[in-house]
């Protein structure tokens, strides 16, 4: 009985956290990162109202612009947010430590986390420099395991099963996010905290204590600067591309609108989270000059199946038995990835 009031208690937090995800500096919808996108997106407004937007176009209209919010998809996605966090998330709550605190005690020579000392004898600035030096060296080493997992999901016929779930959004918003499959976010987590988990040992063993990020509210300082800068963009109507080879090295919004596309120049491309630079290393990356051929989906007829809070989460289970079960008898399966769409409209522009 009293694991059930404890689990129950933990749930009831869960509900409580996801209704102040805006008043959370660790959720993407934190509200200063949603007004930052607003403040970037009235800049593009402005650029581009000279040029392609009707003067009867306000500010209001071309931020929520009808064409995304009177489709279904949009509507899902709310319903899903918290359909998700509340069931979903929360059934794999701790995952991430539990990997961490085992890969972290193999890479440190048998040292439990809890033991390890973060406290330095070095002078301040010493300790400065190491704090930033882990910072950046443990983001882009991250950034390379999210990297792997999301090529991965995209090139395993059982894992895309999942995955198609984030894809299958045919119009985006900050919250379309939010799509993921459980599945997903368990393979990621598992992945990443294992990974976190040896870097942690790893510094461990070079410094002799565990240095910390330098953050603020709460989130390291890399990662505060990322959310600020048009996160939310990223899964949005609004087209965003840095200019020359800046997209290459930092991550635009168009970026990640390229790799939701289903445009055959886009399927299977800019699978980087964080560091576009591993797209270019592996030769994945692709960068068109505006979005007039970017359309948000998965384009084929599995689509119909994903359209409903339900139905995201059991027809990739179906997907995945079938091709379980067709490989066990040497049958072809169809992955169902991206159709190729063409001659599609495009929403507005920068």
């Amino acid at each position: 009985m009293e694991y059930l009031f404890e689990v129950g208690h933990n749930f009831l937090q869960n509900v409580e956290s996801t209704f102040l995800a805006v008043n959370n500096p660790k959720h993407r919808i934190f509200a200063v990162y949603l007004m930052t996108s607003v403040i970037i997106t009235y800049v593009i407004y402005r650029s581009a109202k000279s040029r392609m937007i009707s003067e009867e176009e306000t500010f209001l209209r071309f931020l929520f612009p009808k064409k995304v919010w009177s489709h279904p998809s949009a509507w899902l996605d709310l319903r899903y947010f918290f359909f998700h966090n509340f069931f979903g998330k929360f059934l794999i709550i701790g995952l991430t430590a539990w990997a961490t605190t085992l890969t972290f005690r193999w890479a440190s020579g048998g040292i439990p986390i809890a033991q390890a000392t973060s406290q330095s004898s070095m002078s301040a600035g010493a300790g400065i420099a190491i704090s930033f030096g882990f910072m950046c060296v443990a983001m882009l080493i991250s950034d390379f395991l999210a990297w792997s997992c999301h090529y991965l999901q995209h090139k395993s016929p059982l894992l895309w099963q999942f995955h198609k779930v984030h894809h299958s959004a045919e119009v985006m918003h900050p919250v379309s996010n939010y799509r993921e499959h459980p599945i997903d976010n368990l393979f990621y987590n598992i992945v990443l905290g294992a990974g976190y988990g040896v870097i942690l040992g790893m510094a461990l063993r070079i410094f002799g204590y565990m240095p910390s990020m330098p953050t603020l509210l709460g989130v390291p300082l890399l990662m505060l600067a990322f959310n600020l800068v048009g996160y939310n963009l990223r899964h949005s109507h609004v087209w965003l591309r840095w200019p020359g080879k800046l997209s290459m090295i930092f991550p635009s919004p168009a970026h990640h609108h390229v790799h939701h596309s289903c445009h055959p120049d886009h399927i299977d491309k800019n699978f980087a989270f964080m560091f576009p630079i591993w797209d270019v290393i592996f030769r994945t990356y692709h960068m068109p000059k505006d979005n007039r051929d970017v359309k948000f989906g998965i384009g084929d007829g599995n689509a119909e199946d994903l359209t409903s809070c339900t139905r995201l989460y059991w027809v990739p289970f179906r997907d995945a038995v079938r091709i379980m079960k067709a490989q066990i008898k040497g049958v072809p399966f169809n992955m169902s990835k991206p159709k190729p769409v063409q001659d599609r409209e495009t929403l507005p522009a920068e």
